[in-house]
């Protein structure tokens, strides 16, 4: 009976040498590769950022394509088709002029004018006043004249 019980412990302890090489080398062979990070980009990517970096040192190092000022809202309503007659009739009395037409529920809204100074908006408020009622004039982002960006 000794040779048995002697045989069932060797067999136990090589059972459990080989489960844990099955068990945990592959572990630890996974965890010792190394790989290599292959980079794939579009080769435009390098000529926009060397173009935004150009028009960057053209301007002093800052460019604005928007920034806070004021607008005119002539118009706010839920009739859409009032609010595109409106614009069409400013756009062809001031065609220097843009023209912004927002919706939000349940009312479309036109502003009009991108000025810098609240003096500017209401020198042109001044010159509309006959034509159009109800004028407010709106503090907002705007674009800057197409003068200026170049």
């Amino acid at each position: 009976m000794n040779k048995a019980s002697g045989c069932k412990a060797s067999f136990s302890l090589i059972f459990r040498c080989f489960l844990f090489t099955c068990v945990f080398m592959p572990a630890f062979s996974i965890a010792q590769t190394r790989g290599t990070v292959k980079e794939f980009k579009d080769p435009r990517i390098d000529s926009l950022i060397a173009r935004r970096n150009s028009l960057k040192s053209i301007k002093g190092g800052t460019i604005k394509f928007s920034s806070q000022g004021y607008r005119i809202q002539i118009y706010s309503g839920s009739n859409r088709k009032e609010a595109y007659n409106i614009q069409a009739r400013f756009q062809s009395e001031y065609p220097a002029i843009r023209t912004y037409i927002s919706y939000r529920m349940p009312d479309f809204k036109l502003h009009v004018g991108d000025f810098r100074s609240r003096l500017e908006a209401e020198k042109q408020v001044q010159d509309m006043k006959g034509r159009y009622s109800g004028l407010i004039i709106m503090r907002a982002t705007i674009n800057p004249p197409k003068s200026e960006v170049k």
